[in-house]
């Protein structure tokens, strides 16, 4: 039973410092974001481009096909209790403030933050990180600051064509493929969403992107010296962003709809 407590005790302090590491990790990338530093601004503009390109543009043929499955699937299954409950309000909570935030974060976890932890793990094993300190220049500035805008803008633009795609394209698939009567259905989706429902959206998007590009790119930079343990180091950043997101949402919902 000791040992047991010993081993619970053990990885409770080990998860609590692996936390103050990712919070002293952000914030150092904060840092850099607050700072204005004039030498290498174009290079870093087109980083941020690149990895918004990667994100969210490469992530549409993925997240459109996603959000139109889901918007059909969830508006064909709740027009059987439309009597008892307004469809609209239904599909505003569950889509703009659950599924949306959350399905989009999964699939950007599942493309770029494995990319980047890979990529950035290799960069570590290869004695890349090296050669950039050498050079003059700060790693967390160069990598991760980019990456931080670039993939928190991604996840924030995804989360709204993922919404606007689900609801819309749901309610024309619905529309054109079956004889369900909508009745009016965009128009209780425009007096169902309220100010709140947008800026939890907006929350939830920024939370997620900061919580998954800080999450993989601390696994990258942390990686031991061995080719091998890349696969772990991906698998336990995906597993991280996950939890994180996962906790995030459920933190945010309670505060803005319990509190």
């Amino acid at each position: 039973m000791e040992q047991v407590l010993g081993k619970i005790g053990r990885k409770a302090s080990d998860r609590f410092n692996h936390i103050l590491n990712l919070l002293a990790f952000m914030s150092r990338i904060f840092g850099f974001l607050i700072e204005r530093h004039e030498k290498g601004r174009v290079l870093l503009r087109r980083i941020i481009v690149e990895q918004m390109y990667f994100t969210a543009v490469q992530a549409l043929p993925i997240i459109i096909p996603i959000a139109l499955i889901i918007g059909t699937m969830m508006i064909i299954q709740f027009t059987q209790v439309s009597s008892q409950y307004e469809l609209g309000k239904i599909v505003v909570m569950l889509i703009i403030r659950e599924f949306g935030p959350l399905i989009t974060a999964l699939v950007v976890i599942l493309r770029s933050a494995t990319a980047v932890t890979i990529e950035t793990s290799y960069m570590t094993i290869g004695h890349e990180m090296e050669s950039i300190e050498m050079a003059g220049i700060d790693p967390v500035r160069f990598i991760s600051a980019p990456r931080l805008i670039g993939i928190t803008s991604a996840v924030l633009c995804l989360f709204i064509v993922f919404d606007i795609v689900a609801i819309v394209g749901g309610y024309a698939v619905v529309w054109m493929t079956t004889s369900i009567p909508m009745g009016n259905f965009l128009g209780q989706i425009s007096r169902a969403i309220t100010g709140p429902d947008l800026i939890v959206g907006v929350v939830k998007g920024l939370c997620f992107g900061v919580a998954i590009t800080v999450a993989s790119l601390y696994r990258g930079f942390t990686v031991r010296k061995d080719i091998t343990l890349i696969p772990v180091a991906t698998s336990r950043a995906a597993v991280d962003c996950l939890i994180y997101c996962l906790v995030i949402n459920i933190v945010i919902s309670a505060f803005f709809y319990l509190g």
